[in-house]
């Protein structure tokens, strides 16, 4: 529907990488939300993508921002957020959040219901 804004959201409760440093596995849930144009993310062809950072060193700061990358890449969407919560490493728990937006398309105003 490409004549229409609407938001998709996928959450992806089993991510894995490794700690570069340690070669320990680093667990994270992915959130995408997206407006798409004219493209939307195959489940199963994303699902083996996530699959493939199982054995990969990936700081999670570099890694959210690859998955954004690639994922822009291949549906040029209109809006896409990804959002990484990474568990807990060492006392400490990181969220990484980043985004791309068509320097184009403008966000619909928000509606407010009774």
């Amino acid at each position: 529907m490409p004549e229409r804004d609407y938001t998709i959201r996928i959450d992806v409760p089993e991510f894995t990488c490794l700690c570069p440093k340690t070669g320990q596995p680093d667990f994270a849930e992915l959130k995408i939300e997206y407006v798409a144009d004219k493209l939307c993310v195959e489940l199963k062809s994303l699902k083996l993508y996530v699959w493939a950072f199982r054995e990969e060193g990936a700081f999670h700061e570099a890694v959210t921002n690859q998955i954004l990358d690639d994922l822009v890449a291949a549906t040029s969407p209109r809006f896409m957020r990804l959002t990484a919560e990474f568990n807990v490493r060492g006392g400490i728990y990181t969220t990484v959040v980043c985004e791309h937006k068509q320097p184009d398309w403008q966000a619909p105003d928000t509606v407010n219901l009774p």
